[in-house]
């Protein structure tokens, strides 16, 4: 199954008597399905028609649809009635064969012409006609809107997946490295709170006099600390983070596979994903780690906007 743009064009038409009947959809991104119609007043009795073809192929999207008919000037008629392009057609066919026969034959005068039966038709449309047109047209129309929306729909969902691939590497690389800047990190803790408690035992020792005892002693506290810096360690830790964002990612891959209308779908898992590049940030203990939380930022945002464009 495809995944569709919200965004695509089509044009549908028929030769009428009356000139051309022309049906043009144009369609952009919407939360909702938001068709507008701007139909001549001789076509307004197919609305209704358009409206549900519209709805049992459209999911989303706001559509501008003009439903309309070009007169050509050969078919502007005074009083609601046109001549007949076939019979005309007939009836020049017939003046030149009788001509070739009959060289000093008087030629059809316009008079005669406009009153010769079936020159003369009305410029209007009837109802069932017009119930006939807009079927149709719609059909027609529909059917190169999905079209047109399944190929830009293909361009996104390729994007969408090329921003992924680069998602999963930048987990991919940070994941058998989180240990080391964790330890890394709690090494450099615990160094500079040694040297911190090293400096205030030997000022204590200094002010109490070399037979004062403290109730804590140095290698007490600095087990103390390994304790904190530990537990500190297990906040930064960002594993799962990390692999939570690889099932997201998954996800997104699986929604775009089976396709259909996926645009919702996506948008929450942009917010699943934005909440664990945000907590990844927040706990970033290494300026690798912050940097890739920026990345992952930037790419969902880039994600985003492409799934804002999916029905």
């Amino acid at each position: 199954m495809t995944v569709s743009s919200m965004t695509g064009f089509a044009l549908a038409r028929r030769d009428h008597r009356v000139g051309a009947i022309v049906l043009e959809m144009r369609s952009v991104n919407s939360r909702y399905l938001d068709p507008q119609f701007r139909l001549s007043d001789e076509l307004r009795a197919g609305e209704a028609s358009l409206r549900e073809a519209i709805t049992a192929k459209v999911a989303r999207g706001k559509l501008d649809v003009r439903f309309y008919i070009h007169r050509v000037a050969s078919a502007a008629a005074e009083g609601g009635v046109i001549a007949s392009e076939s019979m005309l057609t007939r009836l020049a066919t017939l003046e030149r064969s009788v001509r070739d026969r009959l060289p000093d034959a008087r030629p059809l005068s316009v008079d005669e012409i406009l009153h010769w039966p079936g020159v003369l038709e009305s410029g209007e449309i009837a109802v069932d006609e017009v119930l006939a047109l807009t079927r149709d047209l719609a059909v027609e129309a529909l059917d190169q809107l999905a079209i047109a929306r399944a190929r830009e729909g293909e361009r996104l969902a390729a994007a969408i997946v090329e921003r992924v691939d680069a998602m999963e590497a930048i987990a991919t690389r940070l994941q058998p490295a989180v240990p080391r800047l964790v330890e890394a990190h709690q090494q450099k803790l615990e160094q500079r709170l040694a040297t911190a408690l090293g400096i205030v035992f030997d000022e204590a020792s200094g002010e109490a006099g070399p037979t004062s005892t403290s109730t804590v002693t140095r290698a007490e506290a600095l087990d103390r600390v390994r304790q904190e810096i530990t537990l500190y360690g297990t906040r930064i830790d960002v594993s799962e983070e990390l692999s939570r964002l690889a099932g997201h990612l998954a996800e997104v891959r699986a929604i775009l596979k089976r396709g259909g209308t996926v645009g919702k779908r996506l948008d929450f898992m942009m917010q699943e994903l934005n909440r664990e590049a945000n907590t990844l940030g927040s706990k970033a203990a290494a300026a690798e780690l912050a940097d890739a939380a920026v990345e992952l930022k930037l790419a969902i945002e880039q994600i985003r906007e492409q799934v804002q464009n999916l029905e």
